[in-house]
């Protein structure tokens, strides 16, 4: 597809004609609907902010450079539901709950979350946006987020459903099933309807790219082929909102980079630890930990001992730069490896690539995607950079809500990207 020239900051005006005869007087012209701008959030899962560089982009890249960019930093781990849930709510995952892909609560042993989980029992920890928003009267429609199908605030049931609870106005369940080009048509079939049901805020998830690096790595064909697609996609969502003659503040992100793995870089943890002293709760970028009943001393000696290309902390203990180890949820230990090394339990059979997130969010390869462009934003500018949690600021001040109290990011973080008033 070719590049889509942005009009997101144009001013989009209709004129109605009269018509004149010697019988009647002129008729009055039409009125004319003036659209305000919506504000759609749009996440391009494992989407490194150099893969602008590779020119598969140029929608994106048109955006970027008539936009406002930045470095972002993702916030630790460098997960996509912990990511996606701090993107929204403003919290690191320590403090909103959403601590992992996976995770345990000990007052449900029985019932770890995966991210399938709906039951607000996960959640409750921190209100997203759209709730805020809604609360306030503003509409809100999320085209997939993790989080989105949660009915926000209302009350756990044990293997049931939930029926109480915020959700926004208009949202639909994850499902790849679900393809890309119907994710956009979704949103642009939302934005067509009257004002009174038309969403003011809207999220968009893409999660081709976040795949294709998992596949095949981040220099592989399948992302080069993902990066073509979504920037396809980003091309059809301008094209319909400038035939709607609706502006919109665009703000693109994405929840961490991506880093290259292979079974040349496995730490296996029964070589180092004897399998007897633990429960492994997690593996891969990182690996969680509890020791086995009375084997508390044992194990702790081992895992904490020096390991090559790893490092392994009682969560107390972890460094305060991950900003990660408070929340009950977080298991007792937790080891993570260099960059791009993958820990496991046992060893792997067979020879493999490809890529994985999950690493320290202060390495290059984890660094995510931000581009602002729009009505709201300055014009080819860069800003310094910035950590993840002062997306929900942003998000706040375009859609007119009130900063919160209990945030760990800030506006000023950002406020150099928004256009400066008149």
């Amino acid at each position: 597809m070719k590049p889509v020239l942005s009009a997101l900051a144009l001013t989009f005006a209709a004129f109605a004609g009269g018509c004149t005869s010697v019988s009647s007087p002129p008729m009055a012209a039409a009125p004319v609907s003036v659209r305000e701008p919506v504000t759609i959030l749009v996440s391009i899962d494992g989407f490194h902010p150099d893969y602008l560089d590779r020119g598969l982009t140029p929608n994106l890249s048109q955006l970027a450079s008539g936009g406002v960019t930045a470095a972002m930093r993702p916030s630790f781990p460098t997960k996509t539901f912990p990511n996606h849930w701090t993107l929204v709510t403003g919290l690191v995952p320590d403090h909103h709950g959403i601590i992992a892909n996976r995770m345990e609560d000990r007052t449900r042993p029985d019932e770890p979350f995966t991210m399938a989980s709906v039951d607000p029992f996960w959640w409750n920890d921190a209100r997203p946006i759209w709730v805020e928003a809604e609360e306030a009267g503003i509409r809100t429609a999320a085209m997939f987020w993790p989080g989105s199908a949660v009915p926000w605030g209302g009350t756990s049931q044990r293997r049931g459903p939930v029926s109480d609870g915020v959700l926004p106005s208009d949202w639909q369940q994850f499902s790849m099933q679900v393809s890309n080009t119907q994710r956009v048509n979704s949103v642009l079939d939302w934005l067509r309807r009257p004002e009174d049901i038309r969403p003011e805020f809207v999220t968009l998830y893409f999660d081709t790219v976040d795949t294709a690096g998992h596949d095949g790595g981040p220099g592989s064909g399948e992302v080069n082929a993902g990066l073509k697609d979504i920037d396809g996609h980003i091309g059809a969502l301008i094209s319909g909102l400038n035939e709607l003659g609706q502006t919109a503040n665009l703000v693109i992100v994405s929840d961490h980079g991506m880093a290259p793995t292979s079974s040349e870089r496995v730490i296996v943890l029964d070589q180092i630890v004897d399998p007897s002293l633990y429960r492994l709760v997690e593996s891969g970028a990182y690996a969680t930990f509890e020791a086995t009943q009375g084997n508390e001393a044992a194990f702790e000696a081992a895992i904490l001992a020096d390991h090559a290309r790893m490092e392994c902390w009682p969560k107390s203990d972890i460094p305060a730069r991950f900003q990660y180890g408070t929340h009950d949820r977080i298991p007792p230990y937790f080891c993570l490896p260099e960059t791009g090394w993958t820990v496991t339990r046992s060893a792997p059979s067979g020879d493999w690539t490809g890529g994985n997130h999950g690493f320290d969010p202060f390495a290059p390869e984890m660094a995510a995607l931000f581009i602002a462009n729009g009505p709201a934003f300055a014009s080819g500018k860069g800003i310094p950079a910035f950590q993840n949690v002062a997306i929900a600021p942003l998000l706040r001040e375009l859609i007119g809500l009130p900063q919160k109290q209990r945030a760990d990011g800030s506006l000023e973080d950002v406020k150099g990207a928004l256009r400066a008033p008149r």
